[in-house]
Formats: structure tokens, C-alpha cells, sequence
């Protein structure tokens, strides 16, 4: 609680990494219920506008370098759940 939390995310293509590169990432609390798409990455990083992550996620990442990375700021005990970082590189996925 309270220091930045970086969450890593790794990839690896077969194709050129292109802007039409898409990085999403989802989160899911621990007591369930819908996905919600918390950071969009495409050419430039597009951070959520609404919703416990507004104004608190970073982008760390290096497409060029196969890194996807985000990082939290102000973590609380209640942005415990399950985050999954997509990567699709068309016609890579």
C-alpha cells in the first residue's frame, strides 16, 4: 500500500512491431464480477478516464523492446484482483 507497483508485461511478435500494435490492459476485482479495461496503448499510451485506476496509471513500457509494463500509483488493499496485460501485433496475436 502506498508505493508504486509495477506490473510487467512481456511479448514477443513473429511480425514487425507497426502502430497497428495494441496493448490492453484488464483488471478484475477479487470479489469478482465484469472485466474492465484499466490502460489502451496504441502508438501513444491512453491511460483510463473513469473508473479506481483514473489518474493513477503510468506507462512504463517499450514496445521496440517487447516490454508492456504499467505501474500503479497509490496502490490500495482494494485494487487487489486479477490484471491481464493483451498484446496484438496484427497478424500476430
Amino acid at each position: 500500500v502506498g508505493e508504486e507497483v509495477l506490473l510487467k508485461c512481456s511479448f514477443k511478435s513473429s511480425s514487425p512491431i507497426t502502430d497497428s500494435l495494441l496493448v490492453d490492459w484488464t483488471y478484475r476485482p477479487l470479489s469478482g464480477g465484469p472485466m474492465e479495461t484499466i490502460f489502451h496503448y496504441q502508438s501513444v499510451p491512453h491511460p483510463t478516464t473513469a473508473g479506481r485506476f483514473k489518474d493513477r496509471i503510468s506507462w512504463l513500457g517499450n514496445v521496440a523492446n517487447g516490454d508492456a509494463s504499467i505501474a500503479i500509483l497509490s496502490p490500495e488493499l482494494g485494487d487487489n484482483g486479477t490484471f491481464i496485460c493483451s498484446v496484438k501485433n496484427p497478424p500476430d496475436v
